[in-house]
């Protein structure tokens, strides 16, 4: 009965370095990227990331506390990642897509607010960037309505930016 009362000590100790955790990081990205040039909305995605990394390795020493070999962990976690890559195999597009979201976030000058045009032969559009997720951008058209566009067609065509921080009338 012992070990038990130490294993849900050592849990309890887990989930509270956890949760600090979570505040702290937030709170430091969020006050060291203010001083930068980095939107709101980057900001979040960059806290997401990191708070999702911290949730890993929470479960990863919680599993460890309770029992778990190493060697039983990694076949779990080469298992879980088996399965998402063969995942993102199928669907080629899903993993082209979230790579086209780190270029975009990093290296592209579309920003949330800007008002783009598509220039595509096929189907050209304009509006205004409400939203950049993992997979689509968000856009706003003319006539209020909300249009999704793949980060990788984003990437693959040409895009002029109209007018920086403008919003729609």
């Amino acid at each position: 009965m012992e070990l038990y009362k130490i294993q849900i000590i050592e849990t309890a100790a887990v989930i509270v370095g956890y949760i600090i955790t979570y505040y702290i990081t937030k709170n430091f990205v969020n006050n060291s990227l203010k001083h930068t040039n980095i939107q709101r909305g980057r900001r979040k995605m960059i806290i997401k990331a990191v708070q999702l990394l911290s949730f890993l390795m929470s479960i990863v020493l919680v599993s460890a506390i309770w029992g778990l070999k190493q060697n039983e962990i990694a076949v779990y976690v080469g298992t879980i990642l088996t399965a998402i890559g063969i995942a993102f195999f199928a669907q080629w597009s899903l993993l082209s897509n979230v790579t086209s979201s780190l270029l975009l976030f990093f290296n592209h000058p579309v920003k949330i607010g800007d008002k783009i045009k598509v220039l595509d032969k096929d189907c050209p559009f304009e509006g205004e960037v409400t939203d950049l997720t993992y997979f689509f951008i968000h856009v706003k058209t003319n006539e209020g309505e909300i249009t999704t566009i793949p980060n990788s067609v984003l990437l693959q065509k040409s895009v002029s930016v109209i007018d920086k921080d403008s919003t729609l009338k």
